[in-house]
């Protein structure tokens, strides 16, 4: 067995240890990165890429379908499933060299293609290697939960993982799970040509503002998913092809496909953490502030540590521990100013407290602002007027954004960067955005924040009133 010893030894090349590992060996550290599956991990393979790559094709597909409201004839849209699929994995193709094992190579980082366990606080061992790291990172993601639902090993399901293997439209596809990966696919899926039913124990997108997911759950309806909201599981079946859902109340659902989205769970179980003397929670790996494990030379970050599961999560982890373990300076991870985005059509994007949180938290002190996109001018011109923003606000600075419609997962960035920097309403309201924007939305909502106070306000209207008299 070959021994390596190195500054830095990553675990996972997916976006937060592909990030880690090209920024230190970038700046000089030795590193190793090991990798037992694909390189770029699920975002690229599994997740976010394929995922929005086919929710494209259903737009365009949607598109074809709604121009009339252009003046241009619509038409009945031919979906070729296989080509679909064909674009989708052309999408990854493109992407996959800058997360490529030869790109890495080429910074300087030696990659090893197998999976490491611990045998020592400080000593990993991978593919007849045993590496000494006087740091190290555990970057090795979540997968699919399995949920323990009788008669589901006998059923054959789809994951995000095995999703996009699919070469045949499903005729009806049941999604068990209405969070965002289950409302994305369904929108996606129905809009390509097939039959869809999202099955929800609790309520469609439950984590989200209650205003914000209806007006997603009403665009998913009228697309023509079928969703069954408060149906919990009891058992699934199988025979001659067909897939049956029974739910703890009675309502009983068939279809062609099943396919299970309902959460992930952290990958630890090939790690042999015990030996490194690192501690588990339900959810992941137990950190500090600073993403130290319990183990003080090993950190932990993205959806392994247990905390938002969220691809750019992953990548601001990675700047924080950089920090830590390449400098020794001081560097904590915080959550206030982490945006998240469902991207289904209306989008929906949250960052900060959401209203009812805002509102438990902070009492009589907060303020709610709206926009509508109704009144936004490029909304009305490209017909996507459905959806609103509000911001929720306390003593003149914003504590959280909530936007559906078009484009907020973008319209969410501006809040983030107030968030994370402190930022007054002012500030936000002396910005100048191009018109018309969908852009314009942000300044437009931060303008409904002080047009009370301008507008309505006795004191400035006299103010007004005098110095007009006073001017020549």
């Amino acid at each position: 067995m070959e021994t390596i010893r190195t500054d830095l030894l990553v675990i996972g090349a997916g976006s937060g240890g592909l990030s880690v590992a090209a920024g230190a060996a970038q700046m000089g550290a030795d590193v190793v990165l090991l990798e037992g599956h694909r390189m770029g991990g699920d975002c690229l393979n599994y997740g976010c890429v394929p995922s929005k790559a086919l929710l494209a094709a259903g737009k365009a597909a949607h598109g074809q379908a709604t121009a009339g409201r252009f003046g241009v004839a619509a038409v009945a849209p031919q979906v070729d499933y296989a080509a679909v699929m064909d674009h989708v994995a052309d999408v990854i193709g493109q992407i996959e060299p800058m997360d490529s094992q030869e790109r890495f190579e080429g910074l300087g980082v030696r990659v090893i293609r197998a999976f490491g366990r611990f045998v020592s606080p400080r000593e990993v061992e991978a593919g007849g290697h045993l590496i000494r790291a006087r740091r190290v990172v555990i970057a090795t993601g979540s997968a699919p939960m399995v949920p323990p639902i009788p008669g589901l090993d006998t059923v054959p399901y789809l994951t995000n993982e095995t999703l996009f293997e699919l070469r045949r439209r499903p005729e009806h596809l049941l999604i068990i799970g209405g969070g965002p990966i289950g409302a994305e696919m369904a929108q996606a899926h129905v809009r390509l040509g097939a039959r869809v039913t999202v099955i929800e124990g609790d309520r469609v997108l439950g984590r989200d503002d209650p205003e914000l997911a209806a007006v997603v759950c009403d665009s998913l309806r009228a697309d023509g998913v079928e969703i069954a909201e408060g149906a919990l599981v009891e058992r699934v079946s199988c025979e001659a092809g067909a897939v049956e859902v029974v739910a703890t109340d009675g309502r009983v659902f068939a279809g062609s496909h099943l396919l299970v989205a309902v959460g992930r769970k952290a990958n630890v179980d090939r790690l042999d953490l015990e030996a490194a003397g690192i501690e588990t929670t339900k959810t992941g790996i137990r950190t500090d502030a600073a993403l130290r494990t319990t183990n003080r030379r090993v950190y932990a970050i993205g959806d392994v540590a247990g905390g938002l599961q969220f691809t750019h999560v992953a990548g601001y982890h990675a700047g924080v521990i950089i920090r830590s373990a390449l400098f020794g300076l001081p560097s904590k991870a915080k959550e206030a100013h982490i945006p998240r985005v469902t991207y289904t059509e209306p989008e929906l994007a949250q960052v900060g407290l959401s209203e009812p949180q805002a509102r438990e938290v902070h009492g009589d002190r907060l303020e709610v602002v709206r926009f509508d996109f109704a009144h936004n001018d490029r909304a009305v011109a490209e017909r996507k007027t459905t959806g609103f923003a509000k911001v929720m606000v306390v003593r003149g600075r914003p504590v959280g954004a909530s936007i559906v419609g078009p484009q907020a997962g973008e319209l969410i960035g501006l809040w983030s960067l107030a968030l994370a920097n402190g930022m007054k309403m002012s500030q936000i309201a002396a910005m100048v955005s191009p018109y018309p924007s969908i852009g314009e939305l942000n300044k437009r909502v931060a303008g409904a924040y002080f047009s009370p106070r301008l507008f309505d306000n006795q004191m400035v209207k006299r103010v007004v009133r005098a110095v007009q008299r006073w001017l020549p």
